[in-house]
């Protein structure tokens, strides 16, 4: 059964706000414990954890005595968790927008340095995952399986916070985001298939080794903007 993005970062926030009343390396309690003090399903919570795992809040200790502990933030964290402050205060998804697009110039150039052939035919199955969308007139399933590429491109960088930071932002926008509109008067069966095609274009360069070409397209693909995310609106 899928989690509710919105719950789970509720969840994860109340985390949080423990987090703020004690000293690095406090154990919190047990993840049954903290579950049922948010009030959420197992899965929600594990979902939850992840989010605070991948942000640097809180570490897992396992066997007697361990649980989840308060974790010694440094300032690269702390830099990035500054950017996921946005999704709690609601403020305008389009600067995370264009903090994302600003990020993907250097994680294409992170890409072509360190893909391995093995992270290439993991990004192809992502371009397989967008196909299959765009063949079943599916844009939303389009859009997830574009933030999924992008975040595995994000996941081959070696540099720590500028993944981070890519991921935190697609996470934010991930969650306010209810519908999918082109950017044009352009069909969206059109428009998709034609992003599918960019991207499928990008992964070829970066398999090449091509980084005039997978530069070119990375620019092109922030300045035809692939969807309209709308902003705080129910799912």
């Amino acid at each position: 059964m899928s989690t509710t993005p919105g719950r789970a970062e509720a969840a994860a926030q109340r985390v949080v706000a423990l987090i703020e009343t004690v000293s690095p390396g406090t154990r919190l309690g047990t993840k049954d414990e903290l579950r049922k003090r948010c009030e959420v399903s197992v899965g929600t919570f594990n979902e939850a954890l992840r989010l605070l795992q991948s942000r640097g809040l809180v570490t897992v200790k396992p066997g007697p005595g361990g649980g989840l502990f308060s974790a010694e933030q440094t300032p690269m964290v702390r830099l990035g968790n500054s950017v996921l402050a946005l999704d709690t205060q609601e403020t305008d998804v389009a600067n995370a927008v264009r903090i994302r697009d600003a990020l993907d110039p250097l994680l294409i150039e992170d890409a072509l340095w360190h893909a391995s052939p093995a992270d290439v035919a993991g990004l192809r199955a992502h371009i397989g995952a967008m196909e299959a969308a765009v063949e079943a007139e599916d844009p939303v399933a389009f859009v997830h399986a574009n933030w999924a590429l992008h975040a595995d491109i994000a996941s081959i960088s070696p540099n720590t916070l500028l993944g981070s930071l890519y991921s935190s932002l697609l996470e934010l926008i991930e969650a306010h985001t209810l519908t999918v509109l082109p950017a044009s008067e352009q069909p969206l069966g059109e428009y998709i298939a034609h992003r599918h095609a960019l991207h499928r274009d990008l992964i070829d360069a970066l398999d090449r080794r091509d980084r005039d070409e997978a530069l070119r397209l990375i620019h092109e693909h922030n300045t035809s903007l692939a969807a309209c995310e709308e902003p705080n609106t129910p799912r």
